[in-house]
């Protein structure tokens, strides 16, 4: 396919509905507002892209520019596949790189192209990294939709950069530009750690982590009924791990569990890994980058454990979640245990049942339901039955590894 299309992007394979797309009108005026200064790049190295959510800035600047050697930095694993899938798609495989949020990213870039997000240490930590690496004369893009921006975001821009310009709105859009960088002369800030007293232990946490360096009221409801996982259990997976604090407690609790945690956001990834540096676990939790379960066995786990997303982006939607309890059915082994928690509002006894197996709610206050489901075990010829196996053997050790939204 020759021509690009911003229509024609695709998200997958992250959930794909009618209310959900993979690019709007923030990608649009981002590319719109910074095109005049990429129009005066020559080399695409010059160029970074952070946040893409599935390769409408970093395509759209290839195409419109004709660059190549883009450097691109994207959260979530989902975002990173559908990048590539789009630019094979439209012949672009190899305008641009890949690379983990540090200065192999931003050595020397003189244009930034920044979908804004959400989280305000998010962005405080993007904008030390560029403040930190890319070149003096660096020019930041920084947009989004008005409603997901706040004022603080002017401030956190505004501690890294001297100036700080602010677009017209259009479609609901608006592009802040910042130049200026002002170096940090201290070490990065990131990860944070900090001691939890009520867990005994520490937290680390990068911007962008779910809940950062605290425990978040869902894990903590969820925590509360770990004495009732399976006593004969070997291997456990933290699914979903953010910082990597259920997979913590496991291992600590239970030290004969193998533990992996395992989540697609890149900051939750290298969290999880300092959480389980600061602690000493190091030998007992292995950490990967992963979409749902796909890189693990069929029924190779005794129990999995999930504090599941009930957004997709910006929009409120169960299909992630409902892909990670069907992945739990799968690697799930006959007997083994499901924990989950989840707002109750969000009722997914009944995707439980069909997707794992018998479920029955641990416990309810006001805003969370924690539920156990236990994957059937299936007899000779196929059969199902209740019986649990007696003996069970560890799941793969799987290596520690560190390296959005639509409208």
């Amino acid at each position: 396919m020759s021509e690009f299309s911003y229509r024609l992007l695709r998200r997958w394979p992250d959930v794909e509905a009618p209310n959900l797309f993979a690019s709007d009108a923030s990608d649009r005026l981002i590319l719109d507002e910074a095109f005049a200064t990429l129009a005066g790049v020559h080399d695409g190295r010059d160029v970074v892209v952070i946040g893409d959510r599935y390769g409408a800035l970093t395509l759209g600047v290839s195409f419109e520019h004709g660059l190549s050697g883009i450097r691109v930095h994207q959260d979530a694993l989902s975002g990173e596949l559908a990048l590539a899938a789009n630019a094979e798609e439209f012949e672009l495989s190899s305008c641009f790189e890949s690379r983990a949020l540090d200065e192999s990213l931003l050595a020397g870039a003189r244009v930034v192209l920044l979908q804004l997000p959400r989280s305000l240490a998010e962005l405080d930590e993007i904008a030390d990294a560029v403040a930190r690496y890319a070149a003096d004369d660096v020019v930041v893009f920084a947009g989004g939709r008005i409603k997901h921006l706040s004022l603080a975001m002017n401030d956190v821009l505004g501690h890294y950069f001297g100036t700080l310009d602010v677009s017209l709105a259009r479609q609901k859009s608006r592009v802040l530009v910042a130049r200026g960088s002002r170096r940090p002369v201290d070490a990065r800030p990131y990860p944070k750690l900090v001691v939890n007293p009520e867990l005994g232990l520490t937290i680390a946490a990068h911007g962008g982590a779910f809940s950062g360096t605290t425990l978040d009221i869902g894990t903590r409801f969820l925590l509360t009924f770990f004495d009732q996982i399976d006593p004969a259990a070997r291997t456990a997976i933290d699914l979903g791990c953010g910082t990597g604090v259920l997979a913590a407690v496991l291992a600590t609790q239970r030290p004969e569990l193998s533990v992996i945690a395992t989540d697609q956001s890149a900051a939750a990834v290298e969290s999880a890994a300092a959480t389980v540096l600061a602690n000493g676990l190091g030998g007992r939790v292995s950490v990967v980058r992963d979409t749902g379960l796909a890189q693990q066995p069929d029924d190779s786990a005794d129990v999995i454990v999930c504090n599941p997303p009930f957004h997709v982006g910006s929009s409120v939607h169960t299909g992630v979640a409902l892909a990670m309890l069907r992945d739990t059915g799968r690697v799930l082994r006959g007997g083994g245990q499901l924990f989950t928690v989840f707002n109750s509002h969000l009722a997914y006894q009944p995707e439980l049942r069909r997707l794992v197996g018998p479920t029955k709610v641990l416990g309810q206050n006001t805003k969370f339901t924690v539920t156990v489901s236990t994957k059937k075990v299936l007899a000779k010829g196929g059969a199902p039955t209740n019986t649990v196996p007696a003996t069970t053997t560890p799941a793969m050790t799987v290596p520690a590894t560190t390296t959005p939204e639509g409208t």
